[in-house]
């Protein structure tokens, strides 16, 4: 509950250090994303992005700093942290021998849910699975089977929701789904990250965009914010070109003479 009129962040990554091999993925980062936030995570290959989020949702441990979801440190307390959040990866991971229906009775199982079958019929509309509950993953599209994956995900209504490239290989259909999707559970108050290499998607459902370099903070903020930070950039600059003269790959214009 908020205090003072502070809303308490969803997420919190406090100094976040991890690295491999005496190579620092990840170098002391630090951002929050509040209730009803969508954080726009994106950089160049290597940035630290995929590293980052799976700190956060504890698939692999930092080597310094806090995570924390929904005040629950996802190190010391990895069970009450995890019951609050969602991961959805780019490639989806679904059981080869359970149909669409029993992987939704699986997961809600898993997450003590009380009722999930009307919750189950909710999300076979909007992800546009109705028809498909018997279907086994080996019988679905490319589409299908990430829907399926955001289905699961979403069965026990997380409050911190995480997508990694979940629009990769798919139709514009399936990615006009995806998103509304998206924009709902921000709406319901969710605090969700994504990360993807399409720019104009992060620019049309991002609130705050988080740019990261060599595993650093390049940037943080909305839009107008992050355009006003980075010199000699055009007042209506998209993301794309933010992106690229913010990280090098596009030389600032030649001063008149």
């Amino acid at each position: 509950m908020a205090q003072n009129g502070i809303v308490p962040s969803m997420i919190e990554v406090v100094n976040l250090t991890k690295t491999y091999e005496g190579t620092r993925a990840v170098n002391e980062l630090s951002f929050t994303v509040q209730p009803g936030e969508v954080l726009g995570l994106v950089g160049p290959n290597g940035a630290g992005k995929t590293t980052t989020m799976r700190c956060i949702t504890g698939i692999i441990a930092p080597t310094q700093g806090r995570v924390l979801v929904c005040g629950r440190d996802i190190v010391l307390d990895p069970v009450g942290a995890k019951r609050e959040l969602a991961f959805i990866p780019d490639e989806p991971r679904l059981f080869e021998y359970l149909t669409v229906r029993e992987h939704l009775a699986f997961v809600a199982r898993l997450y003590g849910v009380q009722d999930p079958l009307p919750k189950a019929e909710v999300l076979y509309d909007e992800l546009e699975l109705r028809g498909k509950e018997d279907a086994l993953p080996n019988t679905l599209s490319r589409g299908m089977k990430q829907k399926l994956a955001i289905a699961c995900a979403l069965i026990h209504e997380p409050r911190a929701i995480l997508f990694d490239e979940p629009l990769t290989g798919l139709d514009p259909v399936a990615i006009r789904r995806i998103k509304e999707t998206i924009k709902k559970r921000a709406a319901g108050g969710a605090a969700i990250i994504i990360s993807s290499h399409l720019l104009n998607l992060v620019e049309l459902i991002a609130t705050k965009i988080l740019l990261l370099q060599h595993g650093k903070k390049l940037l943080h903020g909305t839009l107008p914010e992050i355009q006003a930070a980075v010199p000699n950039l055009r007042e209506d600059a998209d993301l794309e070109e933010i992106f690229m003269r913010a990280t090098g790959y596009e030389a600032p214009p030649e001063p008149r003479v």
